[in-house]
């Protein structure tokens, strides 16, 4: 996960913040401005601080949108369910299936927003007094994304009548016509891009069918979605008088610290309905109801109330794990469990899976920044490294580390001994992936290949990886001449050491959770100097800052030391440099200070 600037990409006639035209990164900041006055207004009318307000108003909430921004309620955010095509569909079909004790299958994606859909998806059935409630989630390297059709006939012959794909299945035409020919009935929740036709199912819920009347909801994660599901089937069920004093209703609320943790993890815009979603899921999900959460807080040393970095950079890449380079089931079973006991060992071995996925990523990263600097790909448009045997579960990473160091598009692409290789990228705001692989495969230079604005996945055979490098070469440089785009961070205002502090913190926390759509402040410390530097852990750089107006801050790097940020902090030689990061709270032996996380810097001139 991480969060996104929504800025538009030419900033190029923008003035530099702090004359800051190319930073250590390779970056020209730019500062995040919003109207004054409505700044001013949103402080005065809810007794703000003055920094609440401008940071809001740059992020274009109106003054009359901020109070609900500031306390998003499910209340006023949710949607009728009903409103989506097939909805009560679904819902109707699900509650007979209950009503008659037919067998039913989750079958849902190997990422975080898979497994919390399936996880939802099953603690509500089970919880609804579904006596037979299974799941089935494919193996990432055996048989890839989506449904396939064995996997459906094997359920199938197994008993099971209605399966229910969870972020999922949209374009799964040939599986789901197969299933359906042998008498499976599917029930079809996704978010995915649809086509003009739609697979064969009992009802496909999906907010980006072509025939969907309104556009306003295609942001939600394949887990709100879910869960929207699951509110439209609990009326459908009481409708019915399913509920009973012996068989109470569920408490839909209780499932948002799931919900809250897909939507964060699927970096969908932390806005609307996802705002509300995440807020309040964040609360339940501090009340440590799901044991499968609560081990992983535990096994991860997480001693604080969570939030979306947590959900986002702690537990996260643990539930990926499993679906990365371990059994793609675990997820789920963590987050589905009642047992504290066999989520303590789910979660343990999630943890040590995420240990052995860093290590993969950690020497795939290193073989492919020295293929890039040994070769003239360093100053390409559109960086891609291959390498035979490289894991397909953490090329995405990898190509996400490549983009952040060399500031453009990266591929990275896994080749095997079949003389094949699937590919992952990754973009920054301005340059269309998607669309430049799309294209990729429609030229013949792709057996597989789509995605969206920041991020792609494909296939190719080995033999066409020359002239596909050469084909995204001229299709990516032709994007960014045509956009005159070039790398940016934006900044959201200066502050001193001084100012950065907790009542500056707390006033800011107001305006969380962030995320994509919601992007974290940012903010420079100008003309400052660095007190002790040093590389902590493999490749981390902490310091101190000193800007002169009376206390030091506490700062550090992640993962920066091979980088311009890392040569810029390194060897600073007591020369002034503009700072910019994020301001975090930390928490060591019982105290909590101000700390900054550097993003980048920039020499004073």
């Amino acid at each position: 996960m991480s969060t996104r600037d929504t800025s538009p990409p030419n900033k190029n006639n923008e003035e530099a913040f702090l004359d800051v035209k190319s930073s250590a990164g390779g970056r020209k900041w730019i500062l995040r401005e919003g109207d004054e006055r409505t700044a001013l207004a949103i402080s005065q009318r809810l007794q703000l601080p003055e920094i609440v307000g401008r940071t809001m108003a740059a992020r274009n909430i109106s003054l009359e949108a901020a109070e609900h921004f500031l306390n998003p309620t499910l209340r006023e955010a949710m949607p009728d369910p009903s409103s989506f095509l097939d909805m009560d569909k679904a819902a109707r079909r699900i509650a007979d299936a209950i009503l008659a004790d037919e067998k039913i299958a989750v079958f849902g994606d190997y990422d975080v927003d898979g497994a919390t859909s399936s996880a939802l998806m099953l603690r509500y059935l089970k919880s609804a007094g579904c006596t037979k409630a299974g799941y089935y989630i494919p193996d990432r390297l055996k048989e890839g994304y989506g449904p396939n059709t064995d996997a459906l006939l094997k359920l199938h012959n197994e008993g099971t009548s209605l399966v229910i794909t969870v972020d999922c299945g949209t374009t799964s035409f040939e599986p789901l016509q197969a299933a359906s020919d042998a008498g499976l009935e599917l029930i079809v929740i996704d978010h995915h891009a649809a086509e003009v036709s739609l697979p064969k199912a009992v009802a496909v819920v999906n907010p980006k069918r072509l025939d969907e009347k309104s556009d306003q909801l295609t942001q939600l994660a394949a887990v709100g979605l879910s869960f929207l599901v699951c509110v439209a089937l609990n009326r459908v069920l009481r409708d019915d008088g399913w509920f009973s004093n012996e068989r109470r209703e569920p408490n839909l609320k209780n499932l948002l610290d799931i919900v809250a943790l897909g939507t964060v993890c699927d970096v969908v815009p932390l806005t609307g309905i996802n705002r509300a979603f995440v807020h309040q899921g964040l609360k339940v999900m501090g009340q440590r109801l799901n044991p499968g959460i609560n081990a992983l807080g535990d096994v991860a040393g997480v001693d604080e109330a969570p939030g979306t970095y947590h959900a986002g950079f702690v537990f996260g890449p643990r539930v990926n794990a499993g679906g990365r380079v371990g059994k793609s089931d675990l997820g789920v079973r963590l987050l589905s469990t009642s047992d504290p006991a066999v989520a303590r060992e789910i979660a343990e071995h999630l943890n040590e899976l995420n240990r052995e996925r860093q290590t993969l990523e950690a020497d795939i990263l290193s073989a492919a920044i020295e293929q890039v600097e040994n070769t003239d790909h360093a100053s390409a448009a559109c960086i891609i490294a291959s390498g035979e045997g490289w894991h397909p579960g953490v090329i995405g990473i990898v190509a996400s580390r490549l983009k952040e160091r060399y500031n453009r598009p990266a591929c990275v692409i896994g080749l095997n001994n079949e003389g094949t290789g699937t590919g992952s990228g990754r973009s920054f705001t301005g340059v269309d992936l998607g669309e430049a692989v799309i294209a990729a495969r429609q030229s013949g230079h792709l057996t597989k290949g789509g995605g969206h604005t920041m991020a792609a996945g494909f296939s190719l055979e080995t033999k066409n990886l020359q002239d596909f490098t050469a084909f995204m070469e001229e299709r990516i440089s032709a994007q960014i001449a045509e956009k005159s785009i070039e790398p940016t961070m934006i900044i959201d205002g200066a502050v001193t050491t001084g100012g950065a502090n907790m009542e500056l913190l707390n006033a800011l926390e107001q305006v969380a959770p962030y995320g994509a759509g919601n992007a974290e402040p940012r903010f420079a410390i100008a003309n400052a100097r660095l007190g002790f530097v040093k590389v902590v852990g493999t490749d981390h750089v902490k310091c101190s800052i000193d800007d002169g107006s009376g206390s030091r801050l506490d700062a550090i790097a992640f993962r920066c030391v091979e980088t311009g940020l890392g040569h810029a902090l390194l060897n600073h030689n007591d020369a002034p440099l503009h700072i910019a990061g994020k301001l975090r709270t930390n928490t060591w032996q019982g105290r909590t200070s101000v700390q900054m996380i550097i993003d980048d810097v920039a020499q004073v001139w």
